[in-house]
């Protein structure tokens, strides 16, 4: 069995790394060692100077859902007294206030809602694009596009070209959490989306040459094996499609679910551990983003010597985390100075890491394109 010291050097040579390989780095990787030899890679990968972020929102248009995962605080059943559906009024506030403040993109996901169809979606996202062309929009995570599928009994791939053409412009990665059944069915996520259903909706999405983000939620008493099948899962379809952007882990936040206290949850070793190797594990995916709203501001700050080139959004508005627990907030002015302490340039970017100054209309990709994200 080889060392956790010679995988990295082999790792840092150009070699990928195999199921065997992560593994010995999880159970026997120094914490300091692996974040040396993930930064490395992140330099290769992207600007060495730099340190991204953005601004945007996260409307999240109902709480209400027909899952009851045991991960989750925030959602509510339908009639319940905590239960609600934003108006289309309500929204267009919502982004209104984030233009406003310097945004360019919202990161539009809610609950699994019985009541709302694909045509409720459409008139959501023309709204939007009609009254705010020059915003972004990030939405619908799987269990949402799903869940439409199967009730409306439409293919997956009509629901996703039916949202592009009426405005959608990314998916988010939502709806993850750990990338392996028997885990997903211990915390209830399975029924929602198992993990051949998450991977094959990012497929039809590649395939239509629409970008999205992969995400890991770990820390919910999964093992080893589990985190290193969700990552060898999203190598994979990059590998087939390249139509990740980035890939983002975070930790599970415990308070208030069905879960707390009944799993070991990740504190900030941990994090910053599975972050390094997970840049190490995805090398056709460029870009990986350090976690503040769980870790709060000074482990955000650490993950940029970690692996990740990105500290996501100043987070305008996030209920979903918050329901369970993390009360993190930042403002830009706090972004840019924990990305200057960490001694990188901060600079601003649209959802699909372009430059701020990019033209607003997203890159896509071309049906079949492989290879690493634009």
């Amino acid at each position: 069995m080889p060392l956790a010291s010679e995988i990295l050097d082999a790792a840092n040579d150009g070699r990928r790394l195999g199921p065997e390989d992560l593994t010995i780095l999880f159970e026997t990787g120094s914490l300091l060692e692996l974040g040396q030899a993930a930064a490395a890679i992140r330099r290769e990968k992207t600007d060495s100077a730099v340190a991204t972020f953005i601004i945007d929102r996260n409307i999240n248009y109902t709480n209400v859902c027909v899952y009851r995962c045991r991960f989750c605080a925030f959602y509510r059943a339908v009639g319940d007294v905590e239960a609600y559906v934003l108006s289309t009024e309500e929204i267009a506030e919502k982004v209104r206030e984030t233009v406003e403040a310097g945004g360019t993109g919202i990161l539009l996901q809610g609950g699994v809602h019985p009541g709302i169809g694909l045509e409720d979606y459409e008139r959501m996202l023309q709204d939007l694009k009609r009254s705010f062309p020059e915003i972004h929009l990030h939405a619908f995570s799987v269990p949402e596009i799903w869940y439409i599928a199967k009730v409306e009994k439409r293919p997956v791939r009509e629901v996703i070209q039916r949202m592009m053409d009426a405005g959608l412009d990314s998916i988010p990665g939502g709806g993850a959490e750990i990338l392996e059944d028997e885990t997903r069915k211990r915390i209830l996520s399975r029924a929602k989306a198992p993990t051949r259903v998450w991977l094959d909706v990012h497929r039809e999405a590649h395939d239509l040459g629409l970008r999205t983000t992969a995400t890991m939620m770990f820390g919910i008493g999964e093992p080893i094996g589990a985190r290193v099948e969700h990552l060898m899962g999203i190598r994979d379809l990059q590998d087939e499609t390249g139509g990740f952007t980035a890939f983002i882990p975070w930790t599970f936040q415990d308070r208030q679910t069905d879960l707390e206290g009944k799993v070991e949850t990740s504190g900030g070793v941990d994090y910053l551990k599975t972050l390094a190797i997970s840049r190490l594990a995805l090398d056709n995916v460029d870009h990986v983003q350090g976690s503040w709203v769980t870790q709060g501001a000074k482990i955000g700050e650490i993950s940029l010597l970690f692996g990740a080139d990105d500290l996501g959004s100043i987070m305008l508005e996030e209920n979903v985390v918050a329901a369970a627990g993390a009360q993190h907030r930042m403002t830009q002015a706090d972004m840019e100075r924990i990305i200057s302490d960490a001694g990188f340039i901060p600079k601003q970017r649209r959802t699909l890491y372009e430059p701020l100054e990019f033209p607003v209309n997203p890159p896509r990709i071309v049906p079949g394109e492989t290879g690493d994200s634009p």
